[in-house]
């Protein structure tokens, strides 16, 4: 089975409500999820991929340098942009809600903070 490209790997939905550069970075951050991407791999240019994904050269340069401040790629000039960092924090937004405190809900909550650290 052939291996895809990172071209290949990158996607956006155009219907979905999430911003297009912000799918550009979930989509590099799953595939490095995923072991898909390693570090070194240089990642497509911004014109090849705002060719292959039809949209906007902005668009792409906007997630790259997202990307780039996250310190997940870094650019080398005249080169294009590699993979510099696969280990990168995700901030979790976790919600819990009870409706009345009691104390088994107490219990519940306590160790759900506990575990969260």
């Amino acid at each position: 089975m052939k291996k895809l490209g990172m071209i290949d790997l990158i996607s956006v939905d155009e219907y979905s409500v999430t911003p297009k550069y912000l799918q550009i970075v979930n989509s590099v951050k799953r595939e490095i999820e995923s072991g898909n991407i390693q570090k070194g791999e240089k990642m497509p240019s911004i014109n090849e991929l705002s060719i292959k994904l039809d949209i906007a050269r902005d668009t792409v340069e906007r997630g790259y340098k997202h990307l780039k401040n996250s310190g997940i790629i870094e650019a080398v000039p005249r080169r294009g942009y590699f993979i510099k960092n696969i280990e990168f924090l995700q901030t979790l937004k976790i919600f819990l809600l009870f409706n009345k405190l009691s104390a088994h809900k107490k219990t519940i909550y306590d160790s759900f903070a506990a575990s969260l650290g």
